[in-house]
């Protein structure tokens, strides 16, 4: 029996194209790349923008389980299919983050054969664009503290100091620090998100150049005064130091998939607690170089999905023709009330149960008007009986559905789904939003969470309420929400892993990024630097006689 191999192996054996030839299919000048060795590049949004309108496909999900449901490999293998037709598509993805990589879930560039390479790059150190948020962020703090030790001019108050420090690892000793100590006038308590959760990288990708970028960053909100007055990045006089060291970063990355389709990979931000979606640039870049480009948003529907829309769609002319929903027979069962220890064992009732929750990601794709398919990613352990329910289960409710073996098969394992997914583009769809600008931040969260999570009603601590008064005085209640949520419920409890509905969420707090340009609702007991749990990826990377291995 022939042993299957990892997905690092597949990359590692792979033959691998200079990107010049993957740039020549996107007709990309030489002049608009920049090589970061053989295989990776990054362009310049101006020299390489195109002529093409193409049409946007988005790939959302289902609830998934710790490890995720493959909707990167399912991504990756779709552009392949659609090449594979003839369709000139290019990817449009999110950087990994190294918190993920070398925690639990892994990284973010797709599996098997349908990922992209150089993997081992990508999902380490690339081309150093989490390093320079991680810097851009870090200088802003370094600054605010500068500041106060050298005679607070601003008068800013120690203890309404809102900005933190970042760094691109889990870290859960970091979420509460203490600063300024030793001979510093005024020592504080301070904490760190991840890399992926700042509002630099929101910025990153919501901003259409290097100008709007220095704008966007120019008024994040960092501090208040001690009578109570915001103070933004402007005040402290560092926008331009801040643009300088985002110049690389700002450039989408190109890479390519083990067929040698064209990727976009530019941004990182995680969808439970950031938007989700990769840069603005990227996905706008990609749309003028290709018939169709395929983009992936964080997690599941209720998260990634309603981000891409509500905040990326909403002020940027973007609609996507389709949506694909991502399923997995093992995320359903565990769904439906089958623990983990037994997702690979064929349990027809519990599929039946988890099928409340594909039902409702579903119904959150209707809601927003877009065209949707079901695709059913198949692990090799599937049981035919259950993967035919499944099947038929969507065709009973009028949903197009294609099974997916794009890890197993590359593009031809993902040639049913590209066809159909072509069918749904035809037409274009008018986006419909769960909630309207104009609405107050309470009728904005109590949409998102009756139309999109299923919930009921919503509380607010007395933290939340107190910053909702500071955003109502400051005129702020017109932005768009993005909820801090997490991914393994449709709740804001991960350990209600079935289905449920008329639930609460509960509201701790509420920040505000003026930069990205919206406000963050921090649910539950969410979390903006992630942790590491008893068993890590960490301990299996290793590099032996100068091949890397472990990474997954």
């Amino acid at each position: 029996m022939n042993k299957i191999k990892s997905d690092i192996e597949i990359a590692q054996t792979a033959i691998i194209k200079p990107i010049e030839k993957v740039a020549e299919k996107l007709k990309i000048p030489n002049e608009a790349l920049e090589l970061y060795g053989k295989y990776k590049a990054k362009i310049d949004p101006l020299k390489a923008k195109g002529e093409k309108k193409g049409k946007l496909i988005l790939v959302t999900g289902i609830t998934p389980t710790k490890a995720g449901e493959g909707k990167s490999t399912t991504t990756v293998g779709l552009v392949d299919g659609l090449n594979a037709l003839g369709y000139l598509t290019c990817g449009t993805l999110r950087e990994p983050s190294m918190g993920p990589v070398f925690g639990i879930k892994g990284g973010a560039a797709g599996g098997g054969y349908a990922q992209v390479v150089p993997m081992s790059d990508i999902n380490l150190h690339f081309t150093g664009d989490m390093h320079a948020v991680t810097a851009c962020n870090n200088l802003i703090s370094a600054v605010i503290d500068n500041h106060i030790f050298q005679g607070n001019r601003l008068n800013i108050d120690t203890n309404r100091v809102l900005w933190k420090r970042c760094l691109d690892l889990n870290d859960r000793a970091l979420r509460q620090v203490s600063v300024s100590q030793g001979k510093n006038k005024e020592p504080r308590t301070d904490g760190f998100n991840i890399t992926a959760a700042s509002e630099v990288m929101a910025i990153l990708c919501l901003a259409k150049d290097l100008d709007d970028f220095k704008k966007r960053i120019g008024e994040a909100l960092v501090a208040y005064d001690i009578n109570g007055k915001a103070i933004q990045v402007k005040d402290l006089n560092i926008t331009g130091a801040l643009a300088v060291l985002m110049n690389e970063a700002i450039k989408p990355n190109l890479v390519q998939t083990l067929e040698h389709s064209p990727v976009l990979m530019h941004g990182g931000p995680f969808a439970n607690i950031a938007h989700g979606c990769n840069s603005l640039i990227a996905t706008n870049t990609a749309l003028t170089l290709s018939d169709y480009v395929v983009s992936e948003a964080g997690f599941a529907a209720d998260l990634g999905a309603e981000k891409f829309i509500d905040i990326k769609c909403r002020n940027n002319d973007l609609n996507p023709s389709a949506v694909v929903i991502v399923a997995t027979i093992r995320a359903l069962k565990l769904h439906g009330g089958c623990d983990y220890e037994n997702l690979n064992t064929e349990n027809l009732e519990a599929l039946k149960e988890g099928l409340k929750n594909l039902n409702r990601h579903i119904k959150t794709i209707d809601s927003f008007g877009c065209p949707k398919i079901v695709a059913i990613n198949r692990f090799s352990n599937d049981s035919i009986t259950e993967l035919d329910y499944l099947e038929n289960w969507c065709n009973d409710q009028g949903v197009m559905v294609s099974v997916c073996e794009g890890w197993a098969l590359g593009s031809k394992g993902m040639l049913d789904l590209a066809r159909k997914t072509i069918d749904l583009c035809q037409g274009r769809t008018e986006l419909i939003y769960p909630y309207q600008e104009e609405d107050d931040v309470k009728t904005k969260i109590s949409n998102i969470n009756q139309k999109i999570y299923g919930g009921l009603t919503v509380s607010y601590s007395k933290q939340a309420e107190n910053d909702l008064l500071d955003i109502k005085k400051n005129k702020w209640d017109t932005l768009p929400i993005c909820i801090a949520k997490t991914q393994f419920s449709l709740s804001d409890d991960a350990k209600i892993l079935e289905y449920c509905e008329g639930f609460t969420i509960h509201v701790s707090k509420i920040t505000v990024s003026l930069g990205a340009g919206f406000l963050v609702v921090h649910t539950g007991n969410i979390m903006t630097m992630p942790a590491l749990g008893k068993e890590i990826a960490a301990e299996k990377i290793d590099i032996i006689d100068g091949e890397i291995k472990g990474i997954f």
